[in-house]
């Protein structure tokens, strides 16, 4: 009878798997579509030989001195080789007699024209992938990122930008045509779909509330089975008030990341949908794939530590162990902020610290993530103590361009100081702060990366500042006399006066500035020296001057 069934006594009353197979004339996808797929930060393209709209074959992993084994179409991973060795260089060239496609290296800082040259003439794509990715972590993404699409879909999944998995929820639920969750082999919510036309059940509500499934008896063989098929799995509802279901595995080769369920019948959901669900399950993969770093059992701790250390409240040894890196290691520290009237900072900055956390592990393995007060705070392991590369300026561009589209949230990124060790992480942490600052003040607001160099000036001002230089009780008597007079009279001689001063005294570049007459500039500064007793011949008076004035517009 209708209500008369817990969820937690629901059982299907029956299971079969739905077979998928892919269309007859699919095939493996190119290597233009893995990396637009993976993207510059996962493999960035040196040499195309021709390659770019060819199939791949299976991921070969190479190391030093081994011989190249044949593998038509394939992608060989020269491990462990240096671009400079005239090995890597007989390697490739082997690559490309055994019917390789393309070769991955690590440039550590070696130039590339060499090997791509030699790659060129061998018929192989050459690709780098960054120092720091491990490479039993980019086969899986390579392999998880070529196999031959199931459906029309695929690309639709691949352009959610990595790490937005709610995003990608909602593109699996849209396409499929019913509400679905994404968990981990365990059963807990990973993250869950909310279009508003697709309806759930108690037990997906239940699922939602807790990040967990409900307990039922039937728990582990529904999962067991899932994970055992290499199609989806069909559950049907023996009760009306709960759905049928649609499940199928994500898998990293043979490793098992997590599951998909669809709720198939609120409402029913679309023709063949077992083919885009397959679809789903591979782009799911390359999420989850960048993701579960975030479930080491081990991440709370260091978690920990690096708020510590970003306060300053830890031993640099002590946080190098915790974080498990050398207390010498170079890093920088960056500051994303959620920006906008009606967005609620600390809960924005939970939603973004799993996809800025995604970006910054595939800048460095040893990159860690925290959310502090509304903010995101991104600890980046770099190579020298150099100030920011254009490849990091990029890779914060590119984080806030994902955030803004795949989260429809606008961010600003402010990129600290380069620390030469864990002892400095703090003032890279303070300096990344300012910069934030400087960025909240600007007027415009098509600025929303910078590097503490890039607003070096307007950093040192705001450091005075913060000094007590502009306090009420540090204020000039011209000063403070200027300012009450123009709250009082309406007059504008602070602004006329700092222009004045900012312009080197030049009256007509002062008066362009504020859009008025240089005669009315000339009466302005007349009268502020007979206002206010002020004379502008003395230059310390002038510096003290200009200097709160300034110091009192940053800080509005």
């Amino acid at each position: 009878m209708h209500g008369s069934v817990s969820p937690a006594e629901s059982v299907p009353s029956a299971t079969f798997v739905v077979p998928v197979e892919p269309p007859a004339d699919a095939a493996d996808r190119t290597l233009g579509g893995i990396l637009d797929t993976l993207g510059r930060h996962a493999l960035h393209l040196v040499a195309d030989a021709g390659r770019m709209d060819e199939q791949l074959g299976e991921v070969v992993v190479h190391g030093p001195g081994e011989p190249v084994p044949p593998a038509d179409d394939g992608v060989l991973l020269l491990t462990g080789s240096r671009a400079a060795h005239p090995q890597t260089l007989d390697t490739i060239r082997s690559a490309g007699t055994t019917g390789y496609r393309a070769v991955v290296v690590k440039a550590f800082g070696d130039d590339l024209i060499g090997l791509a040259h030699v790659a060129e003439e061998s018929g192989v794509a050459l690709l780098s992938t960054p120092d720091e990715m491990a490479w039993r972590h980019l086969d899986a993404l390579i392999t998880s990122s070529k196999a031959p699409a199931f459906s029309d879909d695929t690309d639709r999944f691949t352009s959610i930008g990595v790490g937005d998995l709610f995003a990608l929820a909602n593109a699996i639920a849209s396409s499929v045509g019913g509400a679905i969750t994404i968990e981990d082999p365990t059963g807990r919510v990973i993250a869950y779909s909310n279009l508003p036309h697709q309806e759930i059940d108690e037990i997906r509500r239940l699922g939602i509330l807790g990040r967990q499934t409900p307990d039922r008896p039937t728990n582990y063989e529904e999962y067991q089975a899932v994970l055992r098929s290499e199609s989806p799995v069909y559950f049907e509802s023996p009760t009306p008030e709960y759905a049928s279901r649609l499940a199928i595995a994500v898998r990293a080769g043979t490793e098992a990341l997590g599951l998909i369920w669809v709720l198939t019948d609120r409402p029913p959901i679309v023709a063949r949908a077992e083919l885009v669900l397959a679809d789903a399950a591979k782009a799911t993969a390359l999420h989850l794939l960048r993701a579960r770093g975030q479930r080491d059992p081990e991440r709370a701790q260091r978690t920990e530590a690096l708020r510590l250390l970003l306060d300053g409240a830890i031993a640099p040894r002590s946080a190098a162990a915790q974080l498990g890196v050398k207390a010498e290691t170079p890093s920088v520290v960056l500051v994303i902020a959620p920006t906008g009237d009606d967005v609620e900072p600390i809960l924005a900055a939970a939603r973004i610290v799993d996809l800025v956390t995604l970006y910054c592990e595939a800048w460095h393995s040893s990159a860690l993530c925290v959310t502090d007060s509304g903010v995101v705070y991104a600890f980046l392991p770099t190579r020298t103590t150099d100030e920011p590369s254009p490849r990091l300026l990029k890779l914060a561009e590119d984080l806030a361009a994902t955030i803004e589209r795949s989260g429809r949230l606008n961010v600003l990124v402010g990129i600290g100081s380069c620390a030469a060790g864990l002892a400095e992480v703090a003032e890279s942490r303070a300096m990344a702060d300012r910069v934030l600052a400087v960025l909240t003040g600007r007027a415009d607001p098509s600025t929303r990366v910078a590097s503490v160099e890039q607003v070096r000036t307007e950093v040192v001002l705001r450091t005075v500042a913060e000094q007590g230089a502009a306090d009420q009780g540090q204020l000039l008597g011209p000063v403070r006399a200027i300012l009450e007079h123009d709250a009082t009279h309406g007059t504008v001689y602070g602004e006329s006066l700092l222009v004045y001063l900012s312009s080197f005294g030049d009256v007509v570049r002062a008066a362009e500035k504020l859009n008025i007459h240089e005669n009315t500039m000339r009466y302005r500064i007349r009268r502020v020296e007979a206002l206010f007793d002020l004379s502008l011949d003395d230059g310390d008076q002038v510096l003290a001057i200009w200097l709160q004035l300034r110091l009192l517009r940053l800080l509005g």
